[in-house]
C-alpha cells in the first residue's frame, strides 16, 4: 500500500473535480455552477471529458471554467475514461461526478475531502444521492433504502479478509459510487480503475480494499441525483446493474419464487405499515417485479447472445468482460 498522507486534501493546494460528459444539457450547467460555488480553502480545477456532445456541452463547460478533453464516442469506456481524467488532474485529490450529479450545497467538496481525515490509508470517499425536487415517492424510497444501508465512516478489510471471495464483500462493505466521490491520486497511481465498460466503481472499491486501502462514506457530501424511469427503462437499468454485480462479484440473482416473494415483502411491508393505499402498493409491486426480472436476466447476461444483451441494456452494452477483467473474483 502506498502512503497517502492524512489530511493533505484539506490544507490548501489544488483539488480537481472531473466529469465525463455526453450531451449534459441544463443539468450539466447546474452541476458546473454548483462546483464553482463551493466554499473551500484550496484552488479548484474542473476537467471535463466530452465524448462527442452535439448540444454544446463542451463549449458550455469551457465558458464555466472547465478544461475540456475530447474523447471520441467510440473510444469512451467508463474505467478508461476515468483513468484519463485522473492522469490529466493536477490535484492530489480528485472528486468525480457525473454530469447530472449536482452538489447539494456549498460544502459538498469540503465534506468529501474531510473523509480523508479518517486515516492515512483512506483512498476513496463517497457521498449519497438526494432526490431532485418533484421526484416521485418511489424514487425517494429507493434512494433512502439504497443509502440507508450505509454507515458513516471508514470501511477496511483486515489482512485475513483480503482474499475472501468477492461475493462475500457485496453490499455495504464493497459499495462505492463514482457518481459522487473523491479519490486520492497517490492510491489511484497504485490501484487505477480497471479499463472496463461498466461497474468500474464497484471494481475499484474491491481492488482498493484488497490492496489494503480504506473507503469512507460521508453523508454530508450529498448531490442531487435521481432519475424517473418508465417500466422499460426500469427493466433495462436493472439488467445493467445486475450484469455489473455478476462481473464484479460473481453474483447471480436467484430465479426462484421464494426470492421474488422476499423482495416483494421487503418493498411492500414498509408501505403497508405507513398506511399506503392499494394503488400505491400495486404500483410498487409491479415496479419490483420489473426490477426482479431485469436482475435475473442481467446476472445471466453472459449466457445471452451479444445482440440481445445490447437490446436489453439501458446503455446498449453488448460486450462482456474478459476472464482477465474478472480475475479478482
Amino acid at each position: 500500500m502506498t502512503p497517502i498522507g492524512k489530511g493533505q486534501a484539506a490544507r490548501g493546494g489544488l483539488v480537481t473535480v472531473a466529469i465525463p460528459v455526453l450531451n449534459g444539457g441544463e443539468l450539466l450547467t447546474r452541476t458546473l455552477q454548483a462546483i464553482r460555488a463551493q466554499v473551500l480553502d484550496a484552488e479548484v480545477e474542473i476537467i471535463v471529458s466530452d465524448s462527442g456532445s452535439t448540444d454544446g456541452s463542451a463549449q458550455r463547460a469551457r465558458e464555466l471554467g472547465a478544461r475540456v478533453i475530447e474523447v471520441a464516442r467510440a473510444d469512451f469506456n467508463h474505467g478508461a475514461t476515468r483513468n484519463l481524467l485522473l492522469r490529466a488532474a493536477g490535484g492530489s485529490h480528485v472528486a468525480l461526478l457525473t454530469q447530472d450529479a449536482e452538489p447539494a450545497g456549498e460544502r459538498w467538496l469540503s465534506s468529501l475531502l474531510a473523509g480523508f481525515e479518517e486515516g492515512d490509508d483512506v483512498a476513496l470517499v463517497y457521498g449519497p444521492y438526494l432526490p431532485r425536487p418533484g421526484a416521485s415517492p418511489a424514487v425517494r424510497r429507493e434512494l433512502e433504502r439504497w443509502f440507508g444501508m450505509l454507515e458513516p465512516g471508514a470501511e477496511r478489510l483486515a489482512a485475513a479478509e483480503r482474499n475472501l471471495p468477492a461475493v462475500e464483500l457485496m453490499g455495504r462493505r464493497g459499495f462505492f459510487s463514482d457518481a459522487n466521490a473523491a479519490i486520492s491520486r497517490a492510491a489511484w497511481e497504485h490501484v487505477p480503475f480497471r479499463e472496463i465498460p461498466y461497474a468500474e466503481d464497484r471494481a475499484l472499491a474491491l481492488d482498493m480494499l484488497r490492496a489494503g486501502y480504506a473507503k469512507v462514506y460521508a453523508p454530508a457530501a450529498a448531490v442531487l441525483h435521481s432519475h424517473e424511469y418508465g417500466a422499460r427503462q426500469r427493466f433495462r437499468r436493472a439488467f445493467d446493474e445486475w450484469r455489473g454485480l455478476y462481473d464484479v462479484y460473481g453474483w447471480r440473482e436467484p430465479a426462484t419464487p421464494r426470492r421474488l416473494l422476499a423482495q416483494l415483502r421487503g418493498e411492500l411491508g414498509p408501505l403497508r405499515r405507513e398506511g399506503a393505499g392499494v394503488a400505491t402498493q400495486a404500483r410498487a409491486g409491479a415496479d419490483e417485479l420489473i426490477r426482479f426480472t431485469g436482475a435475473v436476466l442481467g446476472s445471466r447476461g453472459a449466457l445471452l447472445p451479444p445482440a440481445l444483451r445490447r437490446r436489453l441494456s439501458l446503455e446498449g452494452r453488448g460486450t462482456e468482460w474478459t476472464p482477465e477483467q474478472r480475475s479478482s473474483r
